[in-house]
């Protein structure tokens, strides 16, 4: 501990920073990449004029409190302050729309992935370049925007991400990871920069509109993993640090997306590996030999590594956010009925009743989808439990219902991976929210995507401690690959579990699964008559 005290307060821990989609989390790290604090602070998107958004004073009071935390929590283990930082780096929920004008003016609110209401842009932009450029995409929230003729448009002269947009608060520079940047518009893996063929369509597609900017004047600069992407300014530590304590200079790392992150956290990033994240949202990573024989508009998107990979991501709205409001719902039958329970050992109980239920949930068959799924075709959602009056109507089925619904569109995606590009895998992968009841996690998992699951004992730290080890890359990395420098000073000697599920939980899930996808009709005609 005494050690550790002295580590910090000289100024050589590492940091990284996450925004997720229900909590911001801080990870220090020390100089063997192991995390030695945290901070957190929950936060929740809001629907306003049907738009899914957060405040930029969300964005700043998240940040700081995070920060914040995270110093108390260094205050009460190893009795020191944080003065200073060897490195940091600040990663986010990938995709959305942040535009602002030529004096760093929001022109309108911040529009997250989970919007569904680019299907038109992201269909014609699909067809123009032959790529798959799904609704959540930044350029499909421009374009969208041109084809409403909103008025901002003309204003624009810089757009980002959320990671992008609080590393440009930081440091004053409009840059990018290369595979948050891959979330904004098509990377050319060659170049490791925007595609300049696409770039150029894009120019001449909207010429017409004669708006006074080209598409890479207002797009973030592209870094790839180890680079330095610029120094904590004085302003910088305003915005994070609201005790002031932080000296500026330190250095940071490109902002990334979460799924790059989390292809960081679970050593992801070789040909052949890849890794599930699984929480409010789930997506699928893996990291690819070839390119894919065709695009798969809607149902497969191409990103990349931090360092610049070809990756194929199978993404799903909605995972874990229905199943946790009705695990809410059943603890506030508890407390009615005059008991307490930990939020915890809840869980735990609940999801852990799954393991009892019929392989194939006894024909109860719910939709999670808060929000649309692009994957299944459905621009709106509406939460759902279906069953039949013959079904084996328990609690253990449920609950098993509620974690199968929760990877059905991915496995809609995988499916295509697997089946129709034969994709191989050597590993894959889990870390979330998912995996906290881990017996279960791993059950569904591996029951849904067929394959053996790892969990790396580290998996709970996820995407920020992911950031940290490519804060860390940056000033450590001396000349390795970034797969290189994660085998050889991160997991050489970490320790995994791997679960197969059996035939018949796979069998399970596959006639759970037919039920799912008949049942999307029914999911459908609720999105039109339930308004």
């Amino acid at each position: 501990m005494e050690n550790l005290a002295k580590f910090i307060a000289d100024g050589n821990a590492v940091l990284g920073i996450e925004f997720g989609s229900t909590r911001i989390k801080a990870v220090l790290i020390d100089d063997q990449n192991k995390p030695i604090a945290s901070g957190a602070f929950d936060w929740e998107n809001s629907l306003v004029n049907g738009i899914w958004t957060y405040s930029l004073d969300e964005i700043h009071k998240g940040l700081a409190t995070c920060y914040a935390n995270m110093k108390s929590d260094v205050q009460k283990k190893y009795g020191v302050k944080i003065k200073k930082l060897k490195a940091l780096g600040i990663s986010a929920m990938m995709h959305g729309y942040l535009a602002f004008d030529k004096g760093g003016n929001l022109l309108v609110p911040f529009r997250t992935w989970r919007n569904t209401i680019t299907g038109e842009a992201s269909e014609k932009l699909s067809s123009l370049f032959g790529y798959p450029i799904p609704e959540r995409w930044s350029i499909s929230h421009l374009y969208q925007a041109i084809l409403n003729k909103e008025e901002h448009v003309k204003d624009i002269a810089f757009i980002t991400t959320l990671a992008g947009y609080v590393h440009w608060k930081l440091t004053g520079k409009k840059v990018l990871g290369v595979g948050d940047a891959s979330g904004m518009f098509p990377i050319d893996i060659a170049t490791k920069n925007y595609n300049k063929k696409m770039t150029a369509q894009f120019d001449e597609l909207i010429k017409p509109c004669g708006f006074s900017f080209t598409l890479e004047q207002i797009l973030p600069e592209v870094l790839t993993a180890g680079t330095e992407a610029g120094k904590l300014t004085d302003a910088g530590i305003k915005f994070l640090d609201k005790d002031g304590d932080l000296e500026s200079g330190t250095v940071l790392a490109p902002p990334e997306g979460d799924a790059g992150t989390g292809m960081v956290a679970t050593n992801s990033v070789r040909t052949r590996t890849g890794n599930v994240s699984a929480g409010t949202s789930v997506f699928a990573m893996v990291v690819l030999e070839k390119d894919l024989s065709k695009a798969y508009n809607g149902k497969i998107d191409l990103v990349t590594t931090p360092s610049g990979e070809l990756v194929a991501m199978a993404h799903a709205n909605n995972c874990t956010g229905e199943y946790d409001k009705w695990i809410h719902l059943f603890g506030e039958a508890i407390k009615k009925c005059g008991f307490e329970i930990d939020k915890g050992k809840l869980y735990d109980s609940l999801l852990g009743a799954a393991l009892e239920g019929d392989k194939d949930c006894g024909g109860c068959v719910p939709y999670n989808y808060i929000s649309g799924e692009s994957i299944t075709g459905l621009s709106e959602g509406r939460p759902l439990f279906v069953r039949t009056q013959k079904n084996n109507f328990t609690l253990a089925n449920f609950m098993r219902s509620q974690l199968f619904t929760s990877l059905g569109a991915l496995r809609a995606g995988m499916d295509i991976l697997f089946n129709e590009e034969n994709v191989k895998i050597d590993r894959l992968t889990g870390h979330g929210g998912f995996f906290k009841t881990q017996e279960t996690g791993l059950m569904a998992m591996s029951s849904a995507m067929h394959t053996p699951i790892s969990l790396m004992e580290t998996a709970g730290e996820g995407g920020p401690w992911g950031m940290a080890l490519l804060a860390s890359f940056v000033i450590n990395g001396n000349g390795k690959t970034l797969a290189d420098y994660l085998d050889a000073e991160v997991f050489a000697s970490a320790k995994s579990k791997t679960y197969e599920a059996s035939d018949e939980d796979k069998e399970g899930f596959n006639a759970f699964f037919e039920n799912y996808t008949a049942g999307l009709a029914v999911e459908k005609a609720a999105t039109e008559n339930l308004k």
